[in-house]
């Protein structure tokens, strides 16, 4: 295994979480309240008005800092999970401190546990068992080779922690032999064709090869997996397959996998960091643009108040000891 290629994912996914176009809204947290309700105030006025120009986020007299281009939710997620991967995860989850953004699935869990509902139904007994949280955290598991099925099931279940297997076996064999087709693959191998990721999986990446570019699948992978119909786009049976197939299509080339994702609009809260992610572990940290390294490595606490200013890479640390 290789040192550089666990960084590469954790960098891989903080760079695409950065790209992705919800990056900007997660840490528009950090601002004080009323700016994002003026930025809903100026929706609705374009809304009513018919107004084409659509504001975005903004700091007017607050520092501009929280809005330059970085990680968000996702890179927090890992780099906690990166901390606390030898705790019981249940136990890990019940010491989350007040004040945290998470996904509906974690904060379903969070109350769950607070009852004493425990996994595996916590995560069976939650109106967003499907989505891709524990695909996220599984990242970290996957680096180091290890099964990610007792973390996701305090917050997902079925197609969600099928997710949260085929994204930590991806990885684990990204990081092995920095291939992306046989990271592919060992997902594959997890993902029953009978379920919906499954399916989708083997559809994305039929349509990718088809299309033999990343950049030229995208309006087939929307036309394929995407229906527009429910108001969230983190399924993990969707976001889990199309990071698979835009990472072997762009032959685990960051550069390539990443751009493609984000502009699947519908899918960007997540499907760029695991694509990132994945291509992060096939070419390694050595391989990802110097800019968007220095740009993706700090942290901004918009979800995980207690890791403002951790440097992701410096987590990876005693993770790539001794394999580097």
């Amino acid at each position: 295994m290789s040192g550089d290629r666990i960084r590469g994912a954790f960098a891989g996914l903080a760079v695409g979480d950065a790209v992705g176009w919800p990056a900007a809204r997660h840490r528009a947290a950090l601002h004080a309240p009323w700016s994002r309700r003026l930025h809903r105030e100026l929706d609705a006025f374009a809304e009513e008005h018919r107004v084409t120009t659509l504001p975005v986020p903004f700091a007017l007299n607050q520092p501009t800092a929280p809005l330059a281009v970085g990680p968000s939710d996702d890179a927090e997620w890992l780099a906690w999970t990166a901390l606390t991967i030898d705790r019981p995860r249940a136990e890990a989850f019940r010491e989350l401190p007040e004040g945290i953004r998470a996904r509906i699935s974690v904060t379903t869990a969070l109350g769950n546990l607070a009852r004493g509902v425990e996994p595996p139904a916590s995560g069976h007994d939650n109106p967003h068992h499907f989505d891709d949280a524990a695909a996220v955290r599984a990242v970290a598991f996957g680096a180091l080779g290890r099964d990610p099925t007792q973390d996701a099931q305090v917050t997902n279940a079925y197609d969600g922690v099928l997710g949260a297997q085929a994204m930590a076996a991806a990885v684990a064999e990204a990081v092995a032999s920095g291939s992306a087709r046989t990271a592919v693959e060992a997902a594959l191998a997890v993902l029953p064709r009978d379920t919906a990721i499954g399916h989708n999986a083997r559809l994305a990446l039929e349509v990718t090869r088809r299309a033999g570019d990343p950049f030229a699948a995208v309006p087939a992978l929307d036309a394929a997996l995407l229906d527009h119909v429910y108001s969230y786009g983190v399924g993990a049976a969707q976001t889990v397959p199309v990071a698979l197939a835009l990472a072997e299509a762009a032959g685990g080339e960051l550069a390539r996998a990443v751009p493609a994702a984000a502009c699947l609009a519908a899918l960007a809260d997540s499907a760029p960091a695991l694509t990132g992610a994945l291509a992060g572990a096939c070419g390694g940290y050595d391989a990802i643009p110097e800019g968007w390294a220095a740009s993706a490595r700090t942290l901004a606490g918009c979800c995980l108040p207690d890791l403002a200013g951790r440097d992701l890479i410096e987590l990876t640390v005693g993770l790539s000891e001794g394999i580097a």
